[in-house]
């Protein structure tokens, strides 16, 4: 495992991480308290030291897990948590989005709360869940900064919901120097994630960014092909079936990225995010033990080659080589329109 430090708080986070969503909710498996908790510690005796959950995962119970799992490791991992979602006062209906809590004392009494499900006093990183660029005014950000100077939180970050769009809402995190930006970024989804590779670059910016859903819902990793068929419940059936039909092409074009064993596809999505300096972690969605195994090796496998990554932006450009759309509008249509959050719902498990 290799390391990188968030922007230039000092907070060093490990290149695979584990997003702890998967061990708060059922939407990616159903597993029982002490699974959840292997899950962990396998992560962590596979050289994995960043840890990124949020309090509405669960509502709670996916910080519960990692505070349970990590307790007696606490000073060797970098904790991140996520706020801003009032499911205190509000029922989860089903993968829908709950209403915003982004008002500081709420978002202080939230935190306060997280700290105690994780069962420390403060978080390496500690992120504004899904906020628009509208709700983080002044004070919100006079909260963020009080509370790294009662050193509650190491470094901040801005975690972004849409796999589109939102470009406003992280160019205002590095406007205002957030450490991170957490985004859907991957091959085949590029957007908005090149778009703040540039603004990072353009502003000389101390943010980095903190990569998700890097195997694009299991067609990188090869985990949804033509043949699976995906059961009731599973997130990734909210994609349109033309999203995915059009998405196993491109796959195909990709297929020189493998390296007969030294590097799978799995492996070569996350080195190809890698090959960005402003990305300082990918968070895959670890399923299995096997799973943890296989991309926590990724950062010892071969790097892309420049020829590689000239060849991955030539295809990119030609929409690798696939002549009709991608699926888009039927998942604008099938998710909600404009406010499109991405098929992965942060808002509610991501």
């Amino acid at each position: 495992m290799h390391y990188r430090t968030l922007g230039d708080s000092g907070v060093e986070v490990s290149e695979v991480g584990f997003g702890a969503w998967v061990v708060g909710t059922d939407w990616w498996g159903d597993r029982s308290e002490e699974q959840a908790v292997e899950m962990v510690r396998h992560a962590l005796d596979r050289g994995i030291t960043f840890f990124d959950t949020g309090d509405v995962y669960g509502h709670g119970r996916s910080e519960e897990i990692v505070g349970e799992a990590l307790a007696d490791v606490r000073d060797e991992v970098t904790l991140g948590t996520k706020i801003g979602y009032d499911f205190y006062n509000n029922p989860q209906a089903g993968h829908g989005e709950l209403p915003k809590g982004m008002r500081p004392d709420y978002l202080r009494t939230a935190f306060e709360r997280s700290l105690d499900r994780l069962d420390t006093d403060y978080v390496d990183l500690l992120q504004l869940h899904n906020a628009n660029v509208d709700e983080v005014d002044a004070a919100v950000l006079d909260l963020l900064d009080e509370l790294q100077e009662e050193g509650k939180a190491d470094a901040v970050g801005w975690a972004l919901g849409p796999s589109i769009g939102w470009l406003a809402d992280g160019d205002a995190a590095v406007e205002h120097d957030f450490d991170a930006v957490q985004t859907v970024f991957n091959v085949l989804e590029r957007t908005p994630g090149e778009h703040f590779v540039e603004t990072i670059r353009e502003a000389d910016a101390d943010t980095s960014l903190v990569a998700r859903v890097p195997h694009s819902s299991g067609l990188l990793n090869e985990q949804v092909t033509p043949e699976t068929e995906l059961g009731e419940g599973d997130h990734r059936a909210y994609r349109p079936d033309e999203w995915y039909e059009t998405g196993w092409e491109k796959v195909e074009a990709l297929r020189f990225l493998e390296r007969d064993g030294q590097r799978t596809m799995g492996q070569a999505a996350i080195q190809w995010l890698l090959a960005h300096d402003e990305v300082a972690s990918v968070t895959p969605t670890f399923r299995t033990t096997e799973d943890i195994d296989e991309w926590a090796a990724a950062t010892e496998t071969p790097p892309l080659s420049p020829a590689e990554v000239e060849r991955v932006e030539e295809l990119a450009a030609d929409n690798f080589g696939v002549d009709r759309d991608d699926g888009m509008d039927a998942l604008r249509s099938s998710v909600g329109g404009d406010d499109l959050e991405d098929v992965d719902k942060q808002s509610a498990g991501r």
